[in-house]
């Protein structure tokens, strides 16, 4: 599938992978950031921001994607970043495609499969009834009924575009996304990948925890792990300065 991506900047490249219900808006103030030192590309996944929707999700398709776009590119030493679920794609497409990668970060996520956590937004989500729903502030009204907090509102309801007048449509492909959430919970396969590689892991979050190093570093044997502090799942987001000056030091 061809992604759809933005591209900044000069240098080595670097590509930059969201999470689930993301798209490569919610990095485009980092990506500018990091652009006055590398190549840098946002991407948006299949079934997320402006590229294509499929019925058919998973991170061999994801990581093949991102095969095709670097192909595609004609790019090579690639440094690849990615958040939560854009993390786990970034971890197989290191896996499966070594030979493209110079270094690899992923932002507080592990390798192990995640409990379902994601109910009250996709409560929230699906409470939307588009048809009905004539304004954003009248979507977000609803959404708040399940999502209390104010940033993920924000995050999810950029998904919301006009489609045409009158029209409001999700640009995420809503209903194969939450049909797949099993396979977007599950663990990234026990294939040893010897890429350098950065664990980021939000302070306030637990999607990596101390319990979960042994088997970061038996997976990825030349990896090291930091904390990101004042910062939870959205780390990239809660703390921008710190997380840059992290990736920047490694990436260098």
């Amino acid at each position: 599938m061809q992604l759809n991506f933005r591209k900044y900047g000069s240098g080595t490249p670097l590509v930059i992978l969201h999470g689930l219900f993301g798209s490569s808006d919610n990095w485009q103030t980092l990506g500018k950031k990091f652009s006055e030192n590398f190549l840098v590309y946002l991407v948006d996944l299949r079934n997320h921001g402006h590229s294509p929707h499929s019925d058919e999700f998973s991170y061999e398709l994801m990581s093949d994607d991102i095969n095709e776009l670097i192909l595609s590119e004609k790019i090579e030493n690639v440094n690849l970043l990615g958040h939560s679920m854009g993390g786990k794609v970034a971890m197989r497409a290191i896996q499966k495609f070594p030979f493209h990668f110079k270094n690899l970060v992923v932002a507080d996520i592990g390798v192990k499969k995640y409990p379902m956590h994601h109910e009250h937004i996709i409560a929230g989500l699906q409470s939307i009834n588009l048809k009905d729903t004539s304004s954003r502030a009248e979507a977000r009204k609803l959404l708040t009924l399940h999502v209390v907090e104010e940033g993920v509102q924000q995050f999810l309801l950029k998904n919301l575009y006009w489609k045409q007048k009158g029209e409001l449509s999700w640009r995420m492909n809503l209903n194969v996304l939450v049909e797949n959430m099993s396979e977007i919970l599950k663990e990234v396969p026990k294939e040893l990948s010897l890429t350098p590689t950065l664990f980021l892991r939000g302070e306030k979050s637990k999607y990596i925890e101390q319990e979960d190093f042994d088997e970061l570093h038996e997976l990825f044997p030349n990896s090291e792990i930091e904390t990101v502090y004042n910062a939870g799942h959205w780390l990239h987001a809660e703390n921008p300065l710190d997380f840059y000056q992290l990736v920047f030091d490694f990436l260098q």
